[in-house]
């Protein structure tokens, strides 16, 4: 008996809305269209359209998803959401939104963006991903390599700081357990010497690492806190002391965390003190360079990352200071045996009997399952524009705030928090009018608000020893301190209109 031969794809297609061959006209068509929509973005000159409380109602009633039965036209669907979305969309490319670590993206990233969504492919198992991997462990080797890290180094995508940091104090915890106490975590769970350990920090470190703790099962209570210097870094000398105190107190000092580019400050810790007192403690050291750490492209910083050789782990972000899109980050280990303590072998997925090192499954080092191909875009920046243009795009914006520091901290109207590091100026204005704390916060909280509803500029704040500052982070090279001292007077003039309403407290 002969078997008619499948029917050919083409006809067993129902709709050309699905990606393929037969819907690639389409496929332009769409292209096309959404880049009309994206022009016009571009051509904003504000940072954002502006607040309007009654427009945000009304955006929020357009975004329900009502009478979605039948398909419709795409133009009427662009048309919808660009209402909604694209006019309103915060423009991280201009000059004047200097708020939070949000950077101009690169023209190849983009471009492997397109690619990646387009083909789709997962890289957690070489049977979806094939040459991808190669892709990804080549970029981790690279900036491996870039970090003086041993052959014995690995690492693996992550969707941003706060999951590596996640994976950082996993790591840390399972691995003193272990080591020490001989528990398998992973395996048999949670135990009363588990319930003793802590953490070390710099006072000025990301939030995740209290929230991770917490994830973790140790709690907040398990971080411990280490006071900063004048210079906002870890004081090294607080550091020793808070580890032995918390020896005398019962518990169980098993980690430390250096962030190389504080969120606020954009601070090094001393890397090297630091590393010297992990390893006699014995305890793990992470490095949180979310912010920082692509500065070791620099020679301008490349000095702060001295006693690498010491770390066990690293944060690092490329969607911060390596001009990618969001989401784009990386978790580095010294010792790529580590990652046992996240892995698992899957009987439909990576059965341990099909491991093949010739095919290898990045699952092995993650804590996710799916993931996307976001080396893609890493690799394709570094392929086509190359380390050394990358690394003046940072000084760049390095050097720009340190000229932003000296015009504020030569006029009256300002007080500066610290003399910046890497790209952030973290300062206040001083309303001449006002003598008392809660005026001052009042008046700064007025001006970033005010600014921003205005969609003139776009400014962070922060606090420091219980008072409002604002902040500048600089992520965008084509900036000018033209444009930057512009938006300081818009600070001082938005400044003077305020009215304290009393000097009584």
């Amino acid at each position: 008996m002969i078997v008619n031969a499948a029917p050919p794809f083409k006809e067993l297609s129902l709709n050309n809305y699905l990606f393929n061959d037969e819907s690639l006209k389409l496929y332009e068509d769409y292209i096309s269209k959404t880049l009309d929509h994206v022009q016009k973005f571009l051509a904003n000159r504000k940072f954002y359209k502006g607040d309007d409380l009654e427009e945000i109602r009304n955006n929020k009633e357009k975004a329900k998803l009502v009478s979605i039965a039948n398909s419709s036209p795409i133009d009427h669907v662009l048309n919808e959401l660009n209402s909604l979305y694209i006019e309103n969309a915060i423009c991280f490319h201009n000059p004047n939104y200097v708020a939070h670590l949000n950077c101009p993206i690169t023209l190849p990233s983009i471009v492997a963006e397109l690619i990646a969504t387009t083909v789709n492919t997962a890289v957690e198992t070489w049977d979806q991903s094939t040459s991808a991997t190669f892709i990804e462990q080549e970029v981790i080797r690279w900036i491996c390599n870039e970090f003086s890290f041993n052959d014995q180094s690995d690492g693996v995508f992550t969707s941003g700081g706060t999951q590596s940091n996640f994976m950082a104090l996993l790591m840390a915890r399972d691995h003193y357990a272990f080591e020490n106490f001989g528990i398998n975590i992973k395996q048999n769970g949670w135990s009363e010497e588990v319930n003793k350990f802590k953490i070390f920090c710099s006072e000025k470190s990301h939030f995740s690492i209290q929230k991770n703790a917490a994830l973790l099962g140790l709690g907040y209570d398990a971080v411990i806190p280490v006071k900063v210097d004048a210079k906002m870094r870890m004081d090294t000398e607080a550091l020793y002391v808070a580890i032995e105190k918390t020896k005398q107190e019962g518990n169980i000092p098993i980690a430390v965390v250096a962030t190389l580019g504080t969120t606020d400050y954009g601070s090094f810790d001393p890397l090297q003190t630091i590393g010297k007192i992990a390893k006699e403690q014995n305890m793990w050291l992470h490095v949180d360079g979310a912010y920082g750490g692509c500065y070791v492209l620099t020679e301008t910083h490349n000095h702060h990352f001295k006693g690498m050789d010491m770390v066990d782990s690293v944060t690092v972000d490329f969607h911060k200071t390596l001009f990618q899109p969001v989401s784009c980050s990386a978790f580095l280990v010294q010792d790529k045996s580590h990652f046992k303590y996240v892995s698992y072998y899957a009987d439909y997925l990576n059965p341990i009997e099909n491991k093949d090192i010739e095919r290898p499954n990045l699952i092995e080092k993650s804590i996710q399952t799916t993931r996307r191909f976001d080396a893609l875009k890493v690799w394709l920046t570094l392929k086509t524009l190359g380390t050394k243009t990358i690394a003046a795009y940072l000084e760049q914006v390095h050097e720009l705030a340190k000229q932003v520091y000296d015009y504020m901290n030569d006029n009256p109207n300002f007080e500066l928090a610290h003399v910046p590091e890497l790209s952030t100026v973290v300062f206040r204005y001083k309303n001449s009018e006002a003598a008392h704390e809660p005026t001052h916060d009042d008046v700064n909280l007025y001006i970033k608000n005010t600014l921003f509803k205005a969609g003139k500029a776009s400014i962070a704040s922060t606090k420091l020893n219980g008072n409002i500052f604002l902040k500048f982070t600089l992520l965008n090279p084509k900036n000018t301190i033209q444009n930057l001292l512009n938006i300081v007077r818009m600070i001082e003039e938005t400044g003077k209109q305020y009215q304290p309403k009393t000097e009584l407290l």
